[in-house]
């Protein structure tokens, strides 16, 4: 089963939408919890934010029919929308898969600068506990010494 159509916008079928919603579940535990924030404004939780606000806007008439006694967290309305995936409209459906997508692009960015910048985070903020701004300060604070690698890589994504 692949992709279709609907009003100019691509969109795949129930069962492929919920492989990529899959994907949302494990890049946001990945972009929140695994990959170290940078900065204190924080530009993954960000995009998080607007990929879930994508996601509720265009599933907002599931969400209130059939996952609104639903609490909450732990991925709960995840498997509710799960549990409904043949119920789901259309919009719903690409929704979900352009917040998946937001959020593997942003992941993408978080991974190519960590990568850049994994020489100087060692060399020079080793001692520092990741989260809260933590390594972007140590970078930032070491900013003399930081490789134009890592800085071009910062620029880049945006974090600098």
């Amino acid at each position: 089963m692949g992709c279709r159509t609907w009003k100019s916008l691509s969109y795949c079928d129930a069962r492929d939408v919920m492989k990529k919603v899959t994907v949302v579940v494990a890049v946001m535990f990945l972009a929140c919890v695994a990959v170290p924030s940078f900065a204190a404004e924080d530009p993954v939780k960000k995009v998080v934010e607007g990929a879930l606000g994508t996601a509720v806007q265009g599933c907002e008439k599931e969400l209130t029919t059939y996952c609104k006694d639903v609490t909450p967290g732990d991925g709960r309305i995840l498997a509710c929308l799960y549990a409904f995936q043949d119920k789901l409209s259309p919009r719903c459906e690409y929704a979900l898969y352009d917040s998946a997508a937001q959020l593997d692009r942003a992941l993408n960015a978080l991974v190519y600068a960590a990568n850049e910048c994994r020489d100087d985070l060692k060399s020079y903020c080793a001692d520092v506990k990741p989260g809260e701004g933590r390594l972007r300060d140590c970078l930032d604070k070491n900013e003399a010494k930081v490789s134009d690698r890592c800085k071009a890589a910062m620029k880049d994504v945006g974090l600098k």
